[in-house]
């Protein structure tokens, strides 16, 4: 018996210790372990609510002026002058639109910016493209110079050059024309070193098998590399289109005719009350909204094609 009793003591002490510790083990699933477990998803469930909360109040600022714009497009005036912020007009009315389309020049308006811009547009994704590739690829005397040359242009504002920008197109005979107003828009600093970046972000290897095949300088950027860049080229079209929509500095400069009028310098004459007395709130933001569509549907169009970066991207 007293032999048997210390083995009996030791394998009730061995169970004791196990149970012990399986003990935390077992507990740690209901213990505050898991309470803080199960309290994370519902944490995170709201601090995204509340970012997403934020992000449809900032959206709400950004949006509010121009659905005012747009309500008060359709209200007569005296109504526009009353209730400026109402977004919900008494009287839905279409005469603003009217008259802009049928007694005035704002179609002439229209035209001009419409055929300046898309001169504009193309010649800076071609010309902007082209320095791009040169200031990125071409070895030369002076690359140094002139990339710093580029980079102290768009250090200047732009007010600073209408003097003597309005001297060279007078001084070419270009003044008062078509050609003022789209050759010096032609290129920009701005376009040319967002080309310059990417080009140089497009390993030379990709070029070598053309200069082996006999492509020239032009052939490789024209059918290889400039096929790549289809982001950068995006990112051109969509900022050279809006700048040159929306360009009024070098338009006053350039022309005063008024069959060359554009869109801007129509909508400053506007403000200025040309076509007749009173506020015209609801004329000056019909013209607005109007000015908007065109940009509105570029940045549409190419939006999904300038937030695929994949498509230039080189794999080695």
């Amino acid at each position: 018996m007293t032999a048997t009793t210390p083995t009996a003591r030791s394998l009730a002490l061995a169970v004791t210790a196990e149970e012990v510790l399986k003990a935390p083990s077992s507990a740690t699933p209901s213990g505050p372990g898991r309470r803080a477990g199960a309290a994370r998803p519902g944490a995170a469930l709201v601090a995204k609510s509340l970012l997403y909360a934020l992000l449809v109040a900032i959206a709400v600022v950004y949006i509010f002026p121009f659905l005012i714009n747009l309500a008060t497009s359709f209200k007569t005036d005296a109504e526009a002058a009353s209730s400026p912020l109402s977004l919900l007009p008494q009287t839905i009315t279409t005469a603003a639109y009217e008259r802009l389309f049928l007694n005035s020049d704002f179609p002439v308006w229209f035209k001009n910016s419409f055929v300046v811009t898309i001169f504009v547009t193309a010649g800076r994704v071609f010309f902007d493209s082209l320095a791009g590739y040169a200031l990125a690829r071409l070895r030369y005397r002076g690359r140094n110079v002139v990339f710093a040359a580029l980079i102290a242009i768009m250090a200047v504002p732009n007010v600073v050059l209408l003097i003597p920008k309005f001297l060279v197109i007078n001084q070419l005979g270009m003044y008062d024309s078509y050609s003022g107003m789209i050759i010096p828009l032609l290129a920009d600093a701005a376009g040319i070193f967002i080309m310059k970046n990417f080009f140089e972000s497009i390993p030379a290897s990709v070029e070598e098998q053309a200069k082996i095949d006999g492509a020239g300088v032009f052939r490789t950027f024209w059918s290889i590399v400039l096929p790549m860049a289809r982001p950068a080229l995006i990112t051109i079209i969509i900022l050279s289109f809006q700048g040159s929509w929306n360009e009024l500095s070098h338009f006053i400069i350039s022309t005063q005719s008024p069959d060359l009028t554009t869109l801007t310098k129509g909508m400053a004459s506007l403000a200025s009350g040309q076509l007749s007395q009173g506020s015209q709130y609801p004329l000056k933001l019909a013209a607005a909204a109007i000015m908007t569509v065109p940009v509105a549907v570029v940045f549409f169009i190419f939006q999904r094609r300038i937030l695929n970066a994949s498509d230039g991207a080189v794999k080695e």
